[in-house]
């Protein structure tokens, strides 16, 4: 028998990729995606257009806020596990329209899992960032550091769907799995992100933007290697320990609940600098650089510690990021005919 997996936003960057490995291997997907307007719709309807092909495939269009469509769909859909992935993304944007994240972000979530508890589906699995760690500054970033410093609403949110999410895991015994994702690139990427920005401007001929004068570090993931880890995941379902001597060090589950968190990340910072020099020397072309001063609520520098992820599935992301830009480069080029 198939299992189903409800994904929400599946036309979406990361959704979009988990949807098609989970297909590829023999799932039932049903996506659910409120195809906004804060990019590029066209781009959204071509990746569910995609995902459509695949006889095992079916989507909802409708935002995480309509709790009544939400309960619809998922009642007629009986999912097995669900991986909750739509949010309102951006950190930048989150200063301009922070009402914007506590709608879809923690409304939306707690609709979400609620229809979680009320099916005892088998796993739920929530999109986290690496922005919770917000002013931490001792890397590489581990799981069970205390989290408590975000510098954006766009963090606090996602620190918010942690804590509720928590809360969820104890009084119902759903088990949970929170992913604290690491500067995602990729192909099929947002307009919105660093790389697909640099390229974009560097063949028109137009200025980047490059903030802290190139002096940051990232710890960059390659979507495909993201929802690979998301993927053994999905079966590291989390269990309650009988005692807190039982956890073993550097695992994140907690004493109290069927509850973990986990970071996908590349395990390797890179100065931003550098992956401009990358960009460029994939391109043959250099960038008009526009040096600016760091921006309000980023911080200097990321890095992911993937030891759980590894120990749990087997599996750590390992592309390196010009391999990752090059196979970026090529997929832009060819669906702008560039």
């Amino acid at each position: 028998m198939q299992r189903k997996v409800l994904i929400t936003g599946t036309a979406g960057f990361i959704g979009f990729h988990l949807a098609k490995l989970l297909l590829d291997e023999g799932f039932r997907v049903h996506g659910y995606d409120g195809i906004t307007d804060y990019y590029d719709v066209n781009l959204k309807r071509r990746r569910h257009a995609m995902l459509l092909q695949h006889g095992s495939f079916s989507a909802t269009e409708g935002i995480l806020e309509d709790a009544a469509l939400l309960d619809r769909i998922a009642d007629e859909f009986q999912p097995d596990v669900i991986v909750h992935l739509a949010a309102q993304a951006g950190v930048r944007y989150s200063l301009e329209n922070p009402r914007a994240y506590l709608d879809a972000n923690v409304i939306g979530t707690f609709n979400v899992m609620e229809i979680a508890r009320r099916l005892e589906i088998q796993h739920l699995l929530m999109a986290s960032t690496s922005s919770v760690y917000g002013a931490n500054d001792e890397m590489p970033f581990i799981e069970t550091e205390k989290a408590d410093s975000q510098l954006t609403i766009y963090a606090a949110t996602k620190k918010a769907n942690e804590s509720m999410a928590h809360a969820y895991a104890h009084l119902w015994n759903l088990p949970t799995t929170m992913f604290r994702f690491f500067t995602v690139y990729g192909t099929w990427g947002r307009p919105d992100l660093a790389l697909y920005k640099f390229v974009d401007a560097i063949l028109d001929d137009r200025p980047i933007d490059v903030y802290n004068h190139g002096e940051m570090y990232r710890d960059f993931t390659y979507v495909e290697d993201l929802v690979r880890a998301i993927r053994g995941l999905i079966d590291a379902v989390p269990m309650r320990p009988v005692s807190k001597e039982e956890i073993e060090a550097g695992d994140s589950l907690s004493p109290v609940a069927p509850f973990r968190i986990v970071n996908i990340g590349n395990s390797d910072k890179v100065r931003l600098l550098d992956f401009i020099e990358a960009i460029e020397t994939c391109l043959g072309k250099k960038a008009i650089r526009n040096y600016m001063e760091m921006q309000k609520g980023d911080v200097p520098a990321t890095w992911a510690n993937a030891e759980l992820l590894q120990r749990l599935t087997g599996y750590r992301p390992q592309t390196d990021f010009r391999e990752g830009i090059a196979k970026f480069v090529a997929w832009f080029r060819d669906y702008y005919s560039k």
